[in-house]
């Protein structure tokens, strides 16, 4: 069997006396998209920013594609191409669609001062292919009209892909998503995961946070419930939706 891409083993964090995150151990494979639900509040975020290295764990391993990481700061994570997306977007608004495309891009040559200096001809060549990648890009996520329009001028939805396509420009090995479809039409939501599914049979694995479980269900190969830090329950989504747990856990009955 594959190893896994991703994998968590007895994570646990909390603040002061209150364990966020509890003992968590999941999975995520190379390929598909995995879901992530639970009510508010059940530690679903902070998982995330452990994962990200946003916060240490206080207790267990985290290992992406065989490397152990939980102890790198963000930014070497990632340099491995464990890259994330915003719930709500965190873009650079007074710089134009391309050029916040652009700053996402990892590896870029011009950034090491010799480089600079004496590689011109090399950091040229590559800011070009950098802006060919990130116009096919935006082509895909139906942005390329607005390339050269400030960030500001976007309205939410447009934001959203935006943010998506930033993660992109990563060319992420796993891509994080927290709420993809939160505060847009459910067209444009649908539309959103459609582009991600397409991603996710080209060999990307994604990671998805969402409340919109219509939407997430309908595209997710597999889910897993949080509640009160912990996994409680895993599989595929109608055996969530077959489970009577789910709804006790979920919605509060009983």
């Amino acid at each position: 069997m594959e190893d896994a891409l991703l994998k968590i083993k007895e994570v646990s964090k909390h603040f002061g006396g209150v364990y966020a995150v509890n003992s968590v151990s999941l999975d995520i494979n190379h390929g598909g998209i995995c879901g992530l639900v639970g009510p508010n509040g059940s530690g679903k975020t902070t998982l995330f920013n452990t994962v990200l290295g946003l916060h240490k764990p206080d207790h267990g391993e985290i290992y992406f594609h065989n490397e152990y990481i939980s102890h790198l700061p963000p930014y070497k994570i990632y340099e491995r191409g464990l890259v994330n997306a915003f719930q709500i977007p965190r873009l650079f608004f007074n710089l134009s669609v391309m050029d916040n495309m652009l700053v996402a891009a990892r590896g870029q040559e011009g950034d090491r001062l010799l480089n600079s200096l004496f590689l011109r001809n090399r950091w040229q060549k590559q800011e070009k292919g950098l802006i060919e990648e990130a116009l096919d890009i935006l082509e895909f996520i139906e942005l390329e009209p607005w390339a050269f329009t400030p960030a500001a001028e976007l309205s939410g939805g447009q934001r959203k892909l935006l943010e998506i396509g930033r993660a992109l420009m990563a060319r992420p090995r796993l891509l994080l998503l927290d709420e993809p479809a939160a505060g847009i039409n459910p067209v444009l939501g649908k539309k959103i995961f459609q582009k991600l599914e397409a991603l996710s049979t080209n060999g990307m694995a994604l990671f998805i946070v969402e409340h919109r479980l219509e939407i997430l269900f309908e595209y997710a190969t597999w889910v897993y419930v949080m509640d009160k830090g912990k996994i409680a329950i895993a599989g595929q989504p109608q055996a969530i939706v077959d489970n009577p747990d789910f709804y006790a856990i979920y919605l509060g009955e009983e």
